[in-house]
């Protein structure tokens, strides 16, 4: 009897690889996706994403007294960067030639910012363990766009204490800071803020696309998103020229908000970028976002399962 269950057993392992297989390379074709308009594709998506992150939502509420505690926890975490700025302030009168607000509006735009796009997409980086696993076959079987799972798998609430305590910052700032604003200025603040959440976004969703291929490279991608924010909460005058160039012209992370945060406090930027340059955010989000979404397609369509 023994003898007869090896054979089927080993043949229930080959077909169960023959399908991931299968599957992974279904997944990578065009036929995967139902042929929908590119609007009604993202309704759908969109769609998913909702109803999942209301699953996990309602999962967290449903014990409320943790949820406070994990979101104050998250907040206090993330403002010991602040307080490290404080303590220098307490021996300098400035920093990169900005003052204490200055460097307030600086940190309260990037961590706003990045305070969103972490708690819309913050979920990516586990991308890779579900690439070693092989439990990302289970999500290509779905009829739900991967992108919207993956995003909206394990969606913390808590993250919103991040958020909190950037627009805390950038309150204090707005409070202390004399400038003169204009109509523009104003508009620039939402606009920075959104445009910077939206390339922080595609820097998860490409970070994430690159770990189709590295299979572990989280803390690549967290160099890129963490790292990025806590490069862009101090003034670009205190980074070598060759860095800044780097976050403005490879990986633009400068325009999340040291460009457009220049105009808004009325100073040059040190590679001496026109003026005009404040107003590229919304342009820069939406090409990195396209860029993110090619870089998505290419790393699904080369995922081949684990084949187990």
């Amino acid at each position: 009897m023994y003898a007869d269950a090896e054979p089927v057993a080993d043949g229930r392992r080959a077909v169960a690889a023959d399908a991931g297989t299968a599957v992974a390379a279904y997944a990578g074709s065009e036929e995967w996706i139902p042929r929908l308009s590119r609007r009604a594709a993202l309704r759908d998506g969109l769609r998913a994403y909702g109803l999942i992150v209301a699953m996990w939502t309602r999962a967290t509420m449903a014990y409320r007294a943790s949820f406070v505690m994990t979101a104050f926890g998250n907040f206090a975490a993330t403002a010991f960067d602040f307080v490290a700025i404080l303590l220098m302030f307490g021996h300098v009168d400035a920093l990169g030639g900005y003052s204490l607000p200055e460097v307030a509006f600086l940190y309260g735009t990037s961590a706003t910012a990045f305070g969103l796009s972490d708690l819309v997409l913050g979920s990516m980086d586990r991308l890779g363990r579900r690439v070693r696993d092989g439990t990302l076959d289970t999500l290509l079987l779905r009829p739900v766009p991967v992108l919207a799972q993956v995003a909206a798998d394990r969606f913390a609430l808590r993250r919103l204490g991040r958020v909190t305590q950037g627009l805390l910052v950038l309150g204090y700032a707005l409070l202390t800071l004399d400038i003169d604003w204009t109509v523009t200025r104003a508009l620039m603040l939402p606009m920075m803020v959104l445009s910077g959440a939206a390339i922080f976004a595609a820097v998860f969703v490409a970070g994430a696309a690159f770990q189709f291929w590295a299979q572990d490279a989280s803390e690549v991608q967290n160099s890129f998103t963490y790292g990025g924010t806590t490069l862009l909460q101090y003034p670009p005058t205190v980074f070598a020229k060759d860095l800044v160039r780097g976050v403005t012209f490879v990986v633009p992370l400068a325009f999340v908000n040291w460009i457009p945060a220049l105009y808004v406090l009325g100073r040059e930027d040190p590679l001496g970028l026109p003026e005009p340059a404040a107003f590229l955010p919304p342009v820069v989000a939406v090409v990195c976002c396209a860029l993110a979404g090619v870089a998505w397609r290419a790393g699904l369509r080369a995922y081949r399962s684990t084949g187990s």
